[in-house]
């Protein structure tokens, strides 16, 4: 039999993970299911005899973007509103679909319809294109026999996550053009400038300034290893992004991110603006309160933000309050916590968190769009700091030989 890999939670909602040999994914989710575990993501194992080839394909093959899930999300909101059964809008989007690979996935949700599955279950076979709080709002929507409702809120959703993407490439450009020509202009000025000055230099047989001594230390030291210090580099990198991959390292990495300067508050408001947008939005679907925070944990974007989402939701499972729970965990601000408080005080929750989520959604904006002038003027005392270091390096002792043979 094929060898499955699984994420299931338990009935406190802890995340469990583990291999299990089944005929087929649906196989797999019943035995988990009667073992008292909830599939979150099930997947074909792979052969190591195959896992290089199986990780060269994942990086050639075609990919499903964010803007294609949205726009399944629209038209199928579209296409239910307008009465279309739901197994001719698969088949009417499978046939329309621009990627191959997309059209492909459409067509086995299809088929596993067809076959008397849940969209949901069908849904939950692809968990690189449709992740794990999409599937649960999903199973919501047929749950309630809302679904087109559901799929307008996961457009709404996806859309605000893509939105707040491109505005951070957007306004990280130039802070990236500017360090990365920055790094190359030293790389070029130890190479090949500061070895001519030291030739200089050492006919003159002077005693130089500590700065030159490092500066033409560091600079030999380049020339002569420079394919070691790219290796060392690439290295580092490697094993940053092997670190980040594990799940210690990436809870490390995302708690560290809340803590930087001028991107921590982006970083946390964002979080903030997603918890509230989709806890308002599992609420307003009828999902249990457990539930719905099992489910935002997922979209958090940030391990550190999802483990203290856990916490509220294992607090409130125990039966205190959202304000209480949610104060306790300490990532929430006194605006959300007054909200919450409010409505749960009302019963007027949902609009609530939607009105804190759509202020932080804005306030996030407004961050970004100013991001490149919070930055600027770090480039400028950075690039203002090294360009006088290297002055000073290179014509002290210049200036000293000048008044040297000026005296003479």
């Amino acid at each position: 039999m094929p060898a499955f890999s699984y994420k299931a939670r338990n009935a406190r909602g802890e995340l469990q993970t583990g291999r299990m040999e089944g005929a087929s994914t649906e196989a797999v989710a019943d035995e988990l299911l009667r073992t008292g575990l909830t599939p979150v993501q099930i997947a074909a194992a792979a052969q190591r005899a195959e896992l290089g080839a199986g990780l060269l394909g994942s990086l050639l093959a075609e990919r499903v973007a964010p803007v294609d899930l949205m726009l399944f999300c629209r038209q199928m909101a579209s296409m239910l509103k307008a009465g279309v059964p739901i197994l001719r809008a698969l088949s009417t989007l499978a046939e329309s679909s621009a990627k191959a690979v997309f059209s492909g996935v459409l067509k086995d949700v299809r088929d596993g319809l067809a076959a008397g599955r849940e969209l949901s279950a069908c849904l939950n076979k692809h968990p690189r294109v449709f992740g794990p709080f999409f599937v649960n709002m999903v199973r919501v929507g047929e749950a309630t026999g809302r679904l087109e409702e559901i799929f307008m809120r996961l457009f709404r959703q996806l859309e605000f996550d893509k939105e707040m993407r491109d505005r951070v490439k957007s306004a990280l450009r130039y802070p990236s053009f500017v360090v990365i020509a920055l790094g190359v202009a030293l790389f070029v000025i130890n190479l090949l400038v500061i070895p001519a000055f030291a030739k200089v230099y050492k006919g003159a047989k002077a005693e130089l300034p500590i700065v030159t001594k490092i500066l033409i230390g560091f600079s030999e030291w380049t020339v002569h290893y420079w394919p070691l210090l790219l290796a060392m580099l690439g290295l580092a990198l490697l094993g940053f992004q092997l670190w980040k991959a594990t799940a210690d390292g990436h809870y490390r990495w995302d708690r560290f991110l809340l803590a930087v300067p001028i991107a921590g508050k982006i970083v946390h408001k964002a979080a903030l603006a997603r918890f509230a947008n989709g806890l308002a939005m599992a609420y307003a679907s009828g999902v249990p309160i457990v539930q719905g925070l099992t489910a935002v944990a997922e979209v958090a974007d940030n391990r550190f933000m999802a483990s203290r989402i856990e916490q509220l939701r294992d607090s409130v499972e125990r039966g205190e309050s959202l304000t209480r729970a949610a104060a306790a965990t300490g990532v929430f601000t006194p605006v959300v916590l007054q909200m919450i408080g409010v409505g749960e005080e009302t019963g007027d929750l949902e609009r609530l968190l939607a009105e804190v989520g759509e202020m932080y959604q804005r306030e996030v904006e407004y961050e970004l769009k100013t991001l490149s002038e919070q930055i600027e003027p770090l480039l400028i005392a950075a690039l203002g700091g090294i360009v006088l270091i290297l002055a000073l390096g290179v014509f002290l002792p210049i200036w000293d030989l000048g008044h040297t043979m000026l005296k003479k």
